[in-house]
């Protein structure tokens, strides 16, 4: 097999051009077996193979610099740099990560997990380039969703400002996550459906090189080119717009077609100033269910490999994002102000159940969370009740929203931060460990956490009547099932106690719940039970439970999936301290290190976060305690 001759791009550059279809078949057969046991970006990546080995065939990586956006598309990449016998480690704890990470290889230059930051990260290294005198080339390889996200604006902004030597190229396969929305993407369907713009500008080339011009006159010659192409093309403005921002535009160009790939790259280098390559794909290419299914097969878990049936395991409860959405859509039901927002995440969130029952209040803006927080703040201000569903990881993005126009105004927007906590194997990008953190700060916010799924409904309908700024934040997936009694009905800043013990006192926040009660059953000994509280709320806390509790119990222990630095157990150590009350507070959360890829149960009981951990640490310490008296 060609595939297994590949270690390095110089085994690449060294293949009979016959050998390259082979590889690229190959390389197709290889994402899909891996990604059929270990689930991932399959679509993504099937759609970039003759992409990505143009790129390494012109390219001298790691001299020249590759950044990814997002970076979801990079199996191939790691195949052809040194990474091919891992891939079926990709997403598994301790193998390859399903991103770029700069701590796994040389050739991953720049880390990414979200969207639009290649151009920025690119041109700054392009500038690095510029100060050191060196003459590698910087390419960035960005998706046309994430041409939704404000940054890669404020990129190619300055970048034709700048006007430093590198390439940008456009990977339009015409969706991200979910099909792309917006201005943007109906503007490159012109361009897509208009391929005008480069024959023109070469007709007037040779129209222009054959007048009698002088010196002068030719270096007007871009300009004329311009009015060449205006004069020329049905469709004066199709490609303009990155023309005017500074770039040299080329395209769109076949992305399967890889001898005009490596062709077009190896003249994009030659080019002074960025230049701005459009490449046209298609997600899912070479396995026809992804081809089918874009959506589905954008991420997906494993399939079978004959027939790309997505493995289902029946009996598998709703999770905390379906309560989500089927709480939303209920509530709309009866109230014509409630507004659904999303940034590009209408699957994910499981907001497209609300879109199917109300599309006139359903707004997916694309990736761009800023822009969907101050869109909610306006929609908020002008009377309605908008609810912004995005991801824990992704809502940091739009953090000055959230303060500025958000909570300095007191307006009433809901954040359902879907993916708080450990996220599994999508690794250290996407956990969700630091909203609490950077919310709990914020004066009027309110912050709620279920513990199950059914508790998920009725703080959402609270939040919404509260009429202020609320953030409720839950985990991937589902509860464990174990613990399922009916919640007590959401009262502002109210806990709830679960099982009454002495000694220690469990406060667990949201999911944390299941493993405080785990803890309780495990432990025999009915004088050492715990109490477990199911805290609710992080701002307000319940606080006269806790005056009450420090009276009766000599040790809290907080449990949280979020980082402990400034975290729920932080909150509840500040409350004690100030208050000076006779109880010792112990958190137990994330350090203050990264989480990696890896299932959720390892990650959590990676910190201690599982039923015999916690009841171990309970006998610990009443073992202690009684040792002292």
């Amino acid at each position: 097999m060609v595939i297994e001759r590949i270690d390095s791009p110089a085994d690449l550059k060294r293949l009979a051009r016959p050998d390259v279809d082979v590889l690229a078949r190959e390389i197709r057969d290889a994402l899909v077996d891996a990604c059929s046991k270990n689930g991932g970006h399959l679509g993504p990546n099937l759609g970039v193979v003759e992409l990505t080995m143009a790129l390494h065939k012109v390219l001298d990586a790691p001299k020249d610099k590759i950044v990814w956006d997002v970076s979801h598309q990079v199996y191939v990449h790691k195949i052809l740099t040194g990474r091919r016998e891992r891939l079926d480690t990709i997403r598994r704890g301790g193998g390859l990560s399903g991103f770029a990470m700069r701590s796994e290889s040389e050739y991953d230059c720049f880390g990414a997990g979200h969207a639009s930051t290649s151009i920025s990260a690119a041109l700054g290294m392009a500038q690095a380039r510029e100060l050191a005198g060196t003459s590698e080339t910087v390419v960035a390889i960005i998706g046309d969703g994430s041409l939704t996200g404000g940054l890669a604006y404020e990129a190619l902004n300055n970048a034709g400002q700048m006007k430093s030597n590198f390439i940008v190229i456009l990977n339009d396969n015409e969706m991200s996550i979910a099909p792309n929305v917006g201005a943007m993407d109906r503007y490159l369907g012109t361009l897509r459906s208009k391929p005008l713009f480069n024959a023109a500008r070469e007709k007037a080339k040779d129209i222009l090189g054959l007048m009698p011009f002088g010196d002068t006159a030719r270096k007007a010659l871009s300009t004329a080119e311009e009015a060449g192409m205006r004069f020329l093309s049905s469709e004066p403005k199709a490609a303009v717009i990155f023309e005017e921002l500074g770039f040299r535009y080329v395209g769109p160009i076949d992305g399967h077609d890889y001898d005009a790939l490596v062709d077009v790259i190896s003249n994009a280098r030659r080019i002074n100033g960025p230049v701005l390559l459009h490449v046209k794909t298609v997600k899912g290419k070479g396995f026809e269910p992804a081809e089918l299914d874009k959506r589905t097969f954008h991420g997906c878990g494993p399939f079978e490999l004959e027939n790309g049936k997505i493995e289902f395991t029946p009996g598998t409860r709703p999770t905390f994002s379906d309560a989500f959405g089927d709480a939303l859509t209920k509530l709309a039901d009866r109230d014509k102000k409630i507004i659904g927002i999303t940034a590009a995440m209408p699957d994910g969130t499981k907001l497209s159940k609300f879109a199917k029952k109300h599309p006139d209040r359903y707004f997916d803006v694309g990736i761009a969370e800023g822009h969907a927080v101050c869109f909610a703040a306006g929609a908020a201000a002008a009377g309605l009740k908008p609810v912004c569903a995005i991801y824990s990881t992704f809502l940091q993005r739009a953090y000055d929203q959230i303060v500025h126009d958000v909570v300095i105004q007191n307006l009433p927007v809901v954040f359902c931060m879907d993916r708080a906590g450990v996220a599994g194997d999508d690794g250290p990008t996407h956990m969700g460990l630091y909203d609490i953190a950077y919310l709990r700060t914020l004066p009027y916010m309110t912050i709620m956490a279920p513990r199950t799924e059914d508790e998920l409904g009725p703080m959402l309908e609270h939040a919404i009547g509260l009429g202020s700024p609320v953030a409720i934040r839950y985990p991937r997936g589902n509860s464990q099932g174990n613990h399922l009694e009916a919640p007590a009905p959401i009262v502002q800043g109210r806990a709830e106690v679960l099982r009454r013990g002495s000694g220690v006192a469990l406060l667990a926040l949201g999911n944390t719940c299941d493993y405080a009660l785990d803890a309780y059953d495990l432990i025999g000994d009915e004088t050492a039970k715990p109490t477990v509280v199911n805290m609710r709320f992080v701002r307000p806390l319940d606080e006269a439970l806790l005056l009450e509790l420090a009276q009766t119990h000599h040790r809290f222990i907080t449990l949280e999936e979020h980082s402990l630095m400034g975290g729920f157990g932080s909150a509840v150590g500040e409350f004690v301290l100030d208050r000076g009350l006779p109880v010792q507070v112990e958190r137990v959360g994330v350090p203050g290190t990264l989480i990696q890829h890896d299932k959720q149960p390892v990650q959590r009981a990676g910190f201690g976060l599982s039923g015999e951990s916690l009841a171990a640490r309970i006998k610990a310490v009443e073992a202690a305690s009684v040792g002292s008296a």
